[in-house]
């Protein structure tokens, strides 16, 4: 199959947000099977891409997609289905850090990538690095191809200096961040093209420098020995 989103894959998604219930559904199941696997051989021919360029653990574009079934048991909102195709790549090895995500829906479509959710050993690790070399983050996030493509990171910031860490510290507006990812968006155009698989796949490759760096913050202590 090729490796497309197609407009039908769309036009699915669109109807699927205004009939957002099990009846509508169950009636279009063959226009969501169909719209299943042509996302399904999309995410495959971009793992296959993203091989070329990094190690990915996700076995598969295929395994690195989201069910479209929500789980509503702790949500106000009871619609049942996801109202967008999502999928996740995990980097492979504990040296490897950082993972990537994209996400096709009319008018939403994004990749992503970073440290949504790190634990407190990995936050307390980077803002110390922030503190230390603060220069050097800098200069990773001035990267000309890093800030065309995605901008500013991205991430909840807590309102103060956190604990250990002097409100008056020249990176303070870094250390204040618990979440440090990148995201950019896509127009449904760009989406549509044909050649659209080939530029999520560049758009995720222009994180590697930060990859790189934040994978060995994480991997070394303060004196830079390996802790793997």
């Amino acid at each position: 199959m090729p490796a497309i989103i197609s407009k039908s894959d769309f036009d699915f998604l669109k109807d699927l947000s205004k009939n957002n219930d099990r009846e509508w559904f169950l009636k279009n199941k063959n226009r969501y099977e169909q719209a299943h696997e042509n996302i399904i051989a999309f995410a495959d021919v971009l793992f296959e891409e993203m091989q070329r360029h990094d190690n990915i653990e996700t076995k598969s574009g295929k395994a690195s997609l989201f069910r479209i079934y929500r789980d509503v048991r702790f949500s106000n909102d009871k619609s049942p289905y996801k109202n967008y195709w999502a999928g996740r790549f995990k980097r492979a090895t504990k040296k490897l850090r950082g993972g990537y995500y994209f996400q096709i829906e009319p008018g939403k479509s994004l990749a992503a990538g970073g440290f949504f959710a790190p634990n407190p050993a990995d936050t307390l690790r980077i803002r110390t690095d922030m503190n230390l070399n603060f220069k050097e983050w800098k200069k990773i996030l001035s990267n000309k191809k890093l800030k065309e493509t995605f901008g500013v990171m991205q991430g909840e910031k807590i309102t103060t200096a956190p604990k250990g860490f002097s409100k008056d510290d020249p990176a303070i507006e870094l250390i204040r961040y618990k979440q440090f990812y990148f995201e950019h968006h896509f127009t449904d155009k760009e989406v549509l093209d044909k050649n659209f698989v080939k530029q999520l796949n560049e758009t995720f490759k222009t994180l590697r420098p930060y990859f790189d760096y934040m994978s060995e913050v994480l991997t070394t202590d303060l004196n830079g020995i390996s802790l793997m």
